[in-house]
């Protein structure tokens, strides 16, 4: 919005005596200071926003008046505070946040609209969701297959969107310029060219990478700043991809793909990041509020999605490592559960409980030391993600 405004006073203004005094506009065309403007924008918005949005969770109390499932299983001996009561839903502050953020400082194409329609309706979906949970009161929410059939919906939707294209990257690092598709093609981490995988394994990937992000990010969602602290530090990543991706020169000297117009994700993750620290500033310990499945589905379709949209989803397996084995840890305990009261009668397990976070709960780590201990191994995949732009 922003973008479009100044260069039109700029055109208004071209040839007259205004022309100099307006020049300061021309700012505005560079990525770099409208994503700085996006995070600045995201995270003044969040201070202002966050206790009016808190007290209006209040009011209306939308509130977790419900144990949480770590409560209800007892033996956290480390958790001192009970975490009934606390306002939940706070994920759209952060999504009110970033949506406006973004579309006032981005130059809209279709990798930003398609980032924005990811977030809505990931969004909506989880403001359903722990709205049936506050009228249950019981914490049960939406049936996961109503989940899982709006999220699939939702990759196939981009996928085959994606699909219909025609070649929407390049390789541009060698002396024959290599065009791909962003789902027939895929690229894998520290490798050099594309591979040819067709479109239904194509169309799968894209599906696993949004629909498996959205849901882990939402396991990872349940102490005191986790999941939003984790959503920080993989936002920066993207924030680094995004840019290398939608500039030619860095994407054609480091040999990964070129997106046309996938630099203005990088306003989308710099809102992300400050949307994300303006409210970890409400949601760290002890929390004044949740950001429930409203935030947590959002943002880990957002990541989803702009790894597909720079051609890097198996990035976002490196990048987002602690969502992974949040979620990896729960498939792995249901599995095993079920397996052994098939074959014994009796569900054994491997973790004391699980998300991940939860099994060292039990073990008898205090909450903030669960979560800073994350937080440094969430830094560490970063910096292996990173690492895979050079190391080809």
């Amino acid at each position: 919005m922003l973008y479009y405004l100044s260069q039109q006073i700029l055109d208004w203004t071209h040839g007259t005596a205004w022309e100099s005094r307006f020049s300061f506009l021309r700012l505005f065309r560079y990525i770099t200071v409208r994503s700085a403007g996006a995070a600045v924008t995201a995270l003044v918005l969040s201070w202002w926003l966050g206790p009016k949005i808190i007290h209006w969770l209040k009011t209306l109390k939308f509130g977790q008046d419900y144990k949480d499932r770590a409560e209800e299983a007892g033996g956290l001996a480390a958790r001192v505070l009970s975490k009934k009561g606390t306002p939940t839903m706070g994920g759209v502050l952060i999504v009110a946040v970033l949506v406006f953020s973004t579309m006032l400082w981005t130059q809209w194409n279709a990798q930003v609209e398609l980032a924005l329609l990811a977030v809505l309706v990931l969004s909506g979906l989880g403001f359903y969701d722990d709205y049936a949970k506050i009228i249950q009161q019981s914490g049960g929410g939406t049936p996961p297959r109503v989940k899982l059939l709006v999220q699939t919906g939702l990759g196939l939707f981009v996928g085959i969107y994606l699909l219909k294209l025609p070649a929407t990257s390049e390789l541009l690092g060698n002396k024959n310029v290599i065009h791909s598709n962003l789902v027939s093609d895929l690229m894998l981490p520290f490798c050099k060219f594309p591979i040819a995988a067709g479109a239904i394994v194509g169309v799968l990937v894209v599906l696993l990478a949004i629909v498996g992000s959205s849901n882990a990010v939402n396991l990872t969602d349940g102490l005191d700043g986790l999941a939003i602290g984790c959503t920080l530090i993989t936002a920066f990543v993207f924030l680094v991809f995004t840019y290398v991706a939608g500039n030619v020169k860095i994407a054609s000297y480091l040999q990964i793909p070129y997106v046309s117009g996938a630099g203005e994700l990088t306003v989308f993750c710099a809102a992300m990041i400050g949307a994300g620290l303006g409210f970890l500033w409400y949601n760290c310990h002890p929390a004044q509020v949740f950001m429930g499945d409203t935030g947590s589905l959002a943002l880990g379709g957002a990541f989803g999605i702009i790894a597909v949209l720079i051609h890097q989803p198996f990035v976002l397996v490196i990048a987002g490592g602690v969502f992974v084995l949040e979620a990896l840890s729960v498939l792995l305990q249901t599995g095993w559960f079920r397996f052994t009261r098939m074959r014994t009668g009796t569900g054994r397990r491997i973790f004391l409980m699980a998300p991940l976070h939860h099994h060292f709960e039990k073990k008898g780590w205090y909450e903030s030391q669960v979560v800073m201990r994350f937080y440094i191994l969430c830094v560490l995949c970063a910096v292996v993600a990173l690492a895979t732009l050079k190391l080809r």
